[in-house]
């Protein structure tokens, strides 16, 4: 159960990220021709207002059609109209028409041809295979002449509709977060030593009530899950145990847990975990200090990445579920921490510059912007390609951390 409500928490994101981006060119008069909720294709659709809407038969995420992304090729057309071409060479005449008009820049024009395109391909005798393309490269082409069209929209428009995906995302992270600190967050007790067995490993090694445990064997314990995870997962080692005594760090003697029921313990019980609530401007305020320490951290990340050092820190949708689903187990308070953490990691990952990620796609409307004419499809699909392919080598690298994290690795 906990691992389905991992995914069903990742599919949150990915489907808020897209209602982002569906809203906004909605806003800005960029009329989408599909929304999803799952991935195409549809189980259920229906038409309302021109948007076909679905259930997808993939039911994790969402998928959202802008019409237009990029700016229309005669090369589209080969693509596309190629199986009808071969089995009614008498359209070549109207393709052809589309293909010069697209190549000026005649949209207009090109528009008009396309109507008399689809009125042949509509009396051609085709194969199911041949119509399906044909009608496919008429929708694209017709959306891609449309004045609503992305690639001829305005710069801030463009911009506004690919950065509201990600700027989703960020939201979603700092109410998640407020969210947790209203909810209360752990006071110190949740570590603090109610009282200990007499005679047990614990006592013998000098632990009292009123301790508060920091470490066990010298690494940091930030909360009680901490604590009882190490001395669990000893399978009977000798453990140093931290502790903060009336003000003062102390190290206390190694001791070695004892298996009680089959769990290894010392032999003391925790006080009763307390929770310090906040107010809804000082939890906002809270969330986004956190949101602006993971955004620094990520950016240390990513340079460590590239320089190599931060391979092991890669990780896929594997590995957030199963982090996710160890999230579940603790409480729900861990799991909304966790969820906002990735959905803040997913909004700094889309933004950067790279094609086909949302950052790449605002770099080149601002170049677009500069320009004052769109980029060739060519130059998009040249770096498309190092971009998926620098996106598949980071999906590999943490597929295989992944990997070895499941198996102990």
């Amino acid at each position: 159960m906990s691992v389905l409500v991992a995914i069903l928490g990742l599919a949150l994101l990915i489907l808020i990220h897209e209602m982002g981006h569906f809203f906004t060119a909605r806003g800005v008069g960029m009329r989408p021709r599909k929304f999803y909720i799952g991935f195409p294709p549809a189980a259920v659709k229906w038409r309302r207002n021109g948007i076909e809407y679905g259930l997808g038969v993939i039911p994790f995420g969402g998928y959202v059609k802008i019409p237009g992304m990029h700016r229309p090729a005669p090369s589209d057309l080969d693509v596309h109209f190629g199986p009808a071409l071969y089995e009614e060479p008498r359209l070549l005449t109207d393709v052809e028409r589309v293909k010069r008009l697209v190549a000026a820049s005649a949209f207009d024009d090109a528009r008009v041809a396309l109507a008399t395109l689809e009125q042949a391909i509509g009396s051609a005798k085709l194969s199911p295979k041949a119509r399906r393309a044909a009608d496919r490269g008429l929708s694209e082409v017709g959306d891609a002449l449309g004045d609503d069209a992305y690639w001829r929209q305005r710069t801030w428009k463009r911009l506004a509709v690919i950065a509201a995906g990600p700027g989703t995302n960020l939201l979603f992270a700092v109410v998640l977060l407020a969210a947790v600190y209203m909810l209360g967050i752990p006071s110190d007790a949740s570590r603090r030593v109610q009282d200990v067995i007499p005679q047990s490993p614990a006592a013998v090694a000098g632990l009292h009530a009123g301790d508060r445990i920091v470490g066990v064997n010298r690494v940091p314990a930030y909360n009680f899950i901490d604590v009882r995870d190490a001395i669990h997962n000893s399978k009977g080692r000798p453990l140093v145990i931290s502790v903060v005594r009336h003000g003062r760090y102390v190290e206390l003697p190694a001791v070695r847990p004892t298996k009680t029921n089959g769990v290894y313990t010392i032999g003391f019980h925790p006080a009763a975990v307390r929770y310090t609530h906040y107010s809804p401007q000082k939890a906002f305020a809270l969330a986004a200090e956190d949101t602006w320490l993971v955004t620094k951290a990520m950016g240390t990340w990513i340079g460590h990445i590239a320089n190599g050092s931060g391979r092991k820190d890669v990780s896929t949708p594997v590995g957030i579920v199963q982090q996710s689903s160890k999230a579940v187990q603790l409480g729900y308070r861990e799991y909304l921490q966790v969820l906002a953490i990735i959905s803040l990691s997913l909004a700094l990952l889309n933004l950067l510059p790279l094609l086909p990620l949302d950052g790449g796609h605002m770099v080149f409307s601002i170049v677009e912007g500069i320009r004052g004419r769109a980029i060739q499809r060519s130059v998009y699909e040249r770096v498309s390609a190092v971009g998926i392919a620098l996106v598949l080598l980071l999906f590999f690298v943490g597929l295989s951390n992944d990997i070895g994290n499941i198996h102990g690795g």
